[in-house]
C-alpha cells in the first residue's frame, strides 16, 4: 500500500527546512495529479444505474410519506418515527440534485436540468442558484484568499483576533453545534433560498432561479395541502426538512471542517492538492453512505465532480491512497465540531480554547523583557 503524502504539525526547532517544504510539495501535487488520472477512469453517467437510483429513492418515499399521512391526525408520533428515515431520503434525493447540477447523473444535460428543477421543489433549493454557487465552491475551495461560496464561514486565526469582542461572540454564536445545525442551516434552506438577495451571486443572477422554485412550491405545495389539509401538511414536512436540513449542513462541515485540513493562500493555491487534502473521507456505516449518496467520499469528488455519486465507490476500491487518505469515522467528525479557527502558521483547525490560548501565548510574548545584550 502506497502512503499518502500528509504534513503534520511541528514544534518550530522540528519545521521543515524551505528545501525540505519544496519537496514536500512537489511530492503532494504529483500524488494528487496521479490520483486525478485515476479518478478519470469513473467519470460518466450510467443511465441504468441512475435510473435505479431515482426509484429505489422515490418509490420509498412516496411509501413513507402515504403512511405519514395516515397516522398523522391519530398517531402522531409515529408520524414523527417515520420522518426520520423520510429525511434521509429527502438527503438523497438533494445528493441526485447536487450531481444533476455537476452534470454527472445522466449523460444528457437537459435530463440533468429537468431532474435537477423537479427535485429542487422537494429540497426547497433553487437549482439554476445552487448549480453556480457550488461550481464556485468547487473552483475555490480551501483558497483562503476566496471563501465564501457554499461553505461554512471560517475565519482564521488573525482575523478573529482582530474581531471585536461583539464580533467574536457572534462568530462563536454561528460556529455553535447547537444553533449552526438545528437552526442555522434550516433556515438557511427554508427562508433564506427563497429570496434572491444574500448570496454570493448578483441578485440578478439569482432572480429566475429563485423566483421560478417558488413559484413551482406554491403549486405543488398548494395542491398537496388542499389535498390532505394545510395543517397536517406542516405538521409532516416541518420535521422532515429540519432533520434533512440539519444532517446536510452537517456533511457540508465535516466535508472540510476536519483535523487535517487544508487551506492556502491563492499564491500558493494549488486546485488538485485542495481537493485532495481539503476534502475528508468520511467513514460511514453503509446505510448511512446509501441514505448520503456516497458523498463522504468527498476527496474523490472534489478532484473529479463528475464521477456520479453511484460511482465514487467504484472509484475508491481501486485505490488504496484513496482508502487511507483523510478518514474521519463517525465518532471522530463529532470531536471535530469543536473546530472553528484556522491557524496558518500551525496549519490546522483551532478550537475556540485553544485560539485564546494562542492569544495568551502572543500577549506573554509581547510583554516579556527584551533579553539582556
Amino acid at each position: 500500500m502506497t502512503n499518502p503524502v500528509t504534513f503534520t504539525a511541528s514544534a518550530p526547532s522540528e519545521r521543515p527546512t524551505a528545501d525540505q517544504g519544496t519537496e514536500d510539495v512537489a511530492a503532494l501535487k504529483a500524488q494528487a495529479r496521479r490520483l486525478a488520472a485515476h479518478c478519470a477512469k469513473y467519470r460518466g453517467a450510467d443511465t441504468r444505474r441512475a435510473i435505479i437510483q431515482i426509484v429505489t429513492t422515490t418509490v420509498p418515499f412516496i411509501a413513507l410519506l402515504a403512511a405519514m399521512v395516515a397516522t398523522v391526525d391519530s398517531h402522531y408520533w409515529i408520524t414523527l418515527l417515520l420522518a426520520v428515515p423520510a429525511s434521509g431520503l429527502l438527503v438523497r434525493f438533494f445528493i441526485i440534485q447536487h450531481d444533476c447540477g455537476h452534470g454527472s447523473f445522466l449523460p444528457s444535460r437537459t435530463a440533468n436540468d429537468l431532474i435537477g428543477r423537479m427535485i429542487s421543489v422537494l429540497t426547497m433549493t433553487p437549482y439554476g442558484l445552487w448549480r453556480r454557487v457550488h461550481a464556485k465552491h468547487h473552483a475555490t475551495s480551501g483558497n483562503l484568499d476566496r471563501r465564501g461560496y457554499g461553505d461554512i464561514n471560517t475565519l482564521t486565526l488573525e482575523e478573529y483576533r482582530e474581531r471585536t469582542p461583539w464580533q467574536r461572540l457572534g462568530y462563536r454564536i454561528y460556529r455553535h453545534p447547537l444553533f449552526l445545525f438545528p437552526i442555522g442551516v434550516p433556515f438557511f434552506f427554508a427562508v433564506l433560498q427563497r429570496v434572491p438577495w444574500g448570496h454570493p451571486l448578483d441578485p440578478k443572477e439569482s432572480w429566475s432561479s429563485v423566483v421560478g422554485l417558488n413559484l413551482a412550491m406554491i403549486v405543488f405545495y398548494g395542491a398537496l395541502g388542499a389535498l390532505i389539509g394545510y395543517v397536517n401538511l406542516l405538521l409532516i414536512a416541518a420535521p422532515m426538512i429540519l432533520m434533512a436540513s440539519a444532517i446536510g449542513g452537517w456533511l457540508f462541515f465535516i466535508q472540510h471542517q476536519f483535523d487535517d485540513g487544508h487551506w492556502d493562500a491563492s499564491d500558493e493555491w494549488d486546485f488538485q492538492v485542495a481537493a485532495i487534502r481539503g476534502s475528508s473521507y468520511y467513514v460511514l456505516p453503509k446505510p448511512l453512505e446509501w441514505f448520503t449518496g456516497n458523498i463522504g467520499l468527498h476527496h474523490i469528488h472534489h478532484l473529479n465532480s463528475v464521477i456520479p455519486n453511484y460511482r465514487l465507490h467504484d472509484c475508491l476500491a481501486t485505490s488504496p491512497e484513496f482508502q487511507e487518505m483523510n478518514r474521519v469515522t463517525f465518532w471522530e467528525s463529532l470531536k471535530c465540531a469543536r473546530l472553528a479557527v484556522w491557524d496558518e502558521a500551525q496549519r490546522r483547525l483551532l478550537t475556540f480554547r485553544e485560539a485564546h490560548a494562542a492569544f495568551a501565548r502572543k500577549a506573554a510574548d509581547q510583554s516579556a523583557p527584551a533579553p539582556q545584550s
